[in-house]
């Protein structure tokens, strides 16, 4: 999804109004709590000899719905690198504690951020005062913060990425192995201030190994009437030789949803095959980026043993990255990559965009209803690669 203003010169900017060195304000303001509270950590060291690449660590934030702040891998010969592309602590503290907008809007900005219960984009009636919208599904109206805009004359606000940018996840427990660990917590999101059509709970649990990272957060309606939720995530990949036009990325999906332009990035109902064009990422080792832009949502997604299987791989680095999307219900990928980043975010989701809008027509966009008492799992893990 579109970050206005860029990611890194954001970073920049924050450093600047702070101005200390990252390292400095680390040291001086011990222990970091984001929106109140600590972040919590899983570390592991790489096995002694090892040939093959292995996760080390995870960072969360669970002031800030468990977003995960960073992942660091060890990768032979090169050492431990930052899998996500992220600002340091303190200047993810700044931004967040500091800068943010009132519904958290910078959350997903950076690190990976998980959404509920809508990601991606959702329209509707707005406001006089600009700053809600009234979306309406099956007849029944809610009202939503109209939190994003283009950056074009005339573009249009809308909600985007859920609402739980903010949440505070509480019970949680850390289990810490010596191969990694096991962090859990539960987010009691209510009806976001009547801001939804039920009262949801979320019970995440985030593992950490030497060969994966894997996340899974229940959602369960507490509530006392029916809702449609979709679960997803906003993760920024690094590309750790800076050379975004060598990297290489493979999308199992072979119909990619058309929008009406790249600044408002809204759908237009129609689905196409992706097959000869420039949006074909179906070869098994993936197409170069060259200078393409994507900001796109990509569908009829092929599943290898019942998994949606991305790859990010960055040949001059020997690095690379897989992303395995594990429940059945996650019906899309939205791949968002600037040519002028040195990242690339996959966002495995339930739904397509503006999921109750009329230009689907009767089409299923996704969205899982849950009625009283029921509840769905959304699933991602991701693995190391060596190209």
């Amino acid at each position: 999804m579109k970050s206005t203003p860029a990611l890194v010169s954001l970073w920049i900017a924050t450093a600047a109004v702070l101005g200390i060195p990252c390292s400095h304000a680390q040291a001086a303001h011990a222990p970091v709590l984001i929106n109140g509270v600590a972040p919590v950590t899983l570390t592991r060291t790489h096995t002694p000899g090892a040939t093959k690449p292995e996760f080390t660590g995870i960072t969360l934030l669970p002031g800030r719905g468990m977003e995960v702040q960073q992942i660091t891998a060890w990768f032979p010969g090169k050492g431990e690198m930052n899998v996500l592309a992220s600002p340091s602590m303190a200047q993810t503290a700044a931004m967040l504690n500091t800068h943010d907008t009132a519904n958290g809007d910078l959350g997903y900005r950076l690190g990976a951020a998980f959404l509920f219960p809508y990601p991606n984009r959702i329209r509707g009636k707005l406001s006089p005062d600009g700053k809600t919208l009234t979306a309406v599904w099956r007849g029944r109206s809610i009202v939503l913060p109209a939190n994003n805009v283009g950056s074009r004359p005339g573009a249009e606000r809308h909600a985007m990425h859920g609402l739980i940018l903010k949440g505070n996840v509480t019970d949680i427990h850390v289990n810490r192995t010596a191969t990694g660990g096991t962090i859990t917590g539960i987010l009691h999101c209510g009806d976001f201030g009547g801001h939804w059509f039920s009262s949801s709970d979320l019970f995440y649990t985030i593992t950490l190994t030497a060969q994966s990272v894997e996340v899974s957060i229940t959602a369960k309606n507490v509530g006392s009437a029916s809702e449609p939720v979709a679960l997803g995530w906003h993760p920024y990949l690094a590309l750790p030789s800076k050379d975004r036009k060598q990297v290489r990325l493979h999308i199992p999906g072979s119909a990619l949803a058309t929008v009406d332009n790249y600044d408002n990035v809204f759908p237009t109902g129609k689905l196409v095959p992706v097959a000869g064009t420039a949006y074909d990422f179906q070869a098994p080792n993936g197409k170069a980026l060259g200078g393409q832009f994507l900001d796109d949502n990509f569908s009829s997604l092929e599943r290898t043993h019942g998994e949606v299987i991305v790859k990010v791989l960055d040949p001059a680095a020997h690095y690379g990255i897989e992303i395995d999307g594990l429940s059945p219900e996650i019906r899309t990928v939205q791949v968002y990559a600037p040519p002028t980043q040195s990242f690339v975010a996959v966002e495995d989701q339930y739904n397509f965009g503006d999921p109750f809008g009329k230009e689907w027509g009767t089409m299923n966009t996704g969205m899982v209803t849950l009625a009283p008492g029921k509840s769905t799992k959304w699933q991602v893990r991701l693995r190391l690669l060596q190209p």
